[in-house]
Order: C-alpha cells, then sequence, then structure tokens
C-alpha cells in the first residue's frame, strides 16, 4: 500500500509544481499583455505580433492549468493515471513527462 500511496504523493507533487510553472507564465503573459501596439491604418507597429503570440501564448497555458486541475481532481478521485478511452493504466513514463495527459500512448497513436 506504501508504493500506491508513493506513487500518488509523487504525481500529487508533479501536478503542483508544474500549475506553479503555469501560473508563473500567466502571470509574465499578462504583464506583457498589459501594453498593445497601435493598429493605425498603414501604420502597422511591430508590437502587435508579439502581442498577438503573447495572447496565443495565454491561452494556452490557460488551457493547461485547466488540464493540471483537472489531473488533481482524478488524483482525489483515484481514477488519476487510467486512460480515459481504454481503461488501462497510462505509462509510469507518459505520467512522468506529461503528468496532466488523460491517455495511454496506444489510444493516443489511434487519435492521429
Amino acid at each position: 500500500m506504501t508504493n500506491k500511496t508513493d506513487e500518488v504523493a509523487e504525481a500529487r507533487a508533479r501536478l503542483q509544481a508544474e500549475r506553479a510553472e503555469v501560473l508563473e507564465q500567466l502571470e509574465l503573459l499578462n504583464t506583457r499583455l498589459e501594453t498593445k501596439g497601435d493598429y493605425e491604418l498603414g501604420e502597422g507597429d511591430p508590437m502587435i505580433y508579439q502581442w498577438e503570440l503573447n495572447l496565443a501564448l495565454r491561452e494556452r497555458a490557460q488551457q493547461h492549468l485547466v488540464e493540471i486541475d483537472e489531473a488533481l481532481v482524478q488524483l482525489d478521485m483515484g481514477i488519476y493515471g487510467l486512460c480515459e478511452q481504454c481503461g488501462k493504466p497510462i505509462e509510469p513514463e507518459r505520467l512522468a513527462v506529461l503528468s496532466h495527459t488523460t491517455v495511454c500512448s496506444k489510444c493516443a497513436q489511434r487519435r492521429r
């Protein structure tokens, strides 16, 4: 039983560390998005490109945060690490790299 408890503790620590990193990224991106370039006709500001890139990165980080939070909920429910498609355990190596994933590598390959 200790092995399972250790695995859950490690997964929780990994997810919480990843969550903290994403929150830092979001804070930085929100700061960068405070300044917006000028869209005047014929006088496009090069900062517009960077602003739009930061906007896309923020949306991606927000989605990643949602996925991490969902993984933490699954951990609390005792279903973390089970593939949502086939129901089999997700490979530990996959979870070590993609701690928020919800599908095993076989099911992920089938989705492509």
